[in-house]
């Protein structure tokens, strides 16, 4: 691997306050020594819903390379005691105002989607949550993470029903097809750990198939780490592999790719 004393690398996903951290420590011990002490400079801290949304933007307060995303997960929508029209008004509430938003670096809406890979998923109630944050992204002008599991046609039906609102699909797992139409109606892609695995051919094809100004890449932090630390706790320290790959995909250096998605990440989030 090239040298990495001088990069910086952009996390555009991840979710610090979850306890499998505690298995390695906490997760203060891993962002003072493997993150922020390492080769990473920013990381967006992604809530999954409105227990954890002011947790989350309480952790992004701690460090200054560290921002939040507030949403309701599509898999934790089914336990949300409130529908969705509730739910999404304590979202707004903990988002509030411009100012607020500046203050407490709350920087987009995810993450939100759809998920049909478990069983006992309620569509309805998935799709009403999604669209609900949808409106309200709308609203407040502020972009979206998207979670797109074994869902991609509802879930680019969904964008579609919400042409002025823009964001990234997070971990993408669509088609090289759908893809390209997102990337043309201003989306952004990012690509996970999942890229640096050897059965990754149809992923690693997508991203060659990606201009390289929509490109993201991410840990989903602490799951799916790469390629060689597959299936233990992952860091955004560890999205050094993933950087690494996609330069090889692209044929590009380790540090042109790490400025690159460094770079969209903070246009998209609007990071100065």
């Amino acid at each position: 691997m090239e040298n990495i004393d001088k990069i910086r690398l952009f996390d555009s996903h991840a979710h610090y306050f979850d306890k499998h951290f505690d298995e390695v420590g906490g997760a203060e011990e891993v962002l003072r020594k493997e993150v922020f002490g390492a080769c990473v400079s920013r990381v967006i801290n992604v809530g999954t819903n409105n227990a954890n949304n002011p947790v989350c933007v309480a952790q992004a307060a701690l460090y200054e390379g560290m921002y939040a995303a507030v949403g309701i997960h599509p898999e934790d929508a089914r336990y949300c005691e409130d529908d969705a029209t509730r739910e999404v008004a304590e979202l707004e509430r903990i988002i509030g105002d411009a100012e607020n938003r500046k203050e407490k670096k709350i920087v987009a809406i995810g993450e939100i989607g759809l998920d049909y890979h478990y069983e006992g998923f309620d569509k309805a109630r998935q799709a009403e949550f999604f669209d609900a944050q949808m409106h309200l992204a709308k609203k407040l002008g502020m972009p979206v993470i998207i979670h797109d599991r074994e869902a991609h046609g509802d879930c680019f039906e969904t964008v579609l029903r919400h042409p002025d609102v823009r964001g990234v699909f997070h971990s993408y797992s669509g088609s090289a097809e759908m893809a390209a139409e997102l990337v043309r109606r201003g989306w952004y892609i990012s690509f996970s750990g999942v890229l640096t695995f050897k059965n990754a051919s149809r992923i690693k094809e997508v991203a060659a198939s990606i201009p390289c100004e929509r490109i993201l890449i991410e840990t989903d932090a602490p799951y799916l780490a790469p390629h060689p630390h597959r299936g233990k706790t992952n860091h955004s320290g560890l999205m050094i592999y993933t950087a690494q790959t996609l330069a090889e995909i692209k044929g590009m250096s380790l540090d042109e790719i790490a400025e690159l998605t460094y770079n969209n990440a903070s246009e998209l989030f609007d990071i100065k």
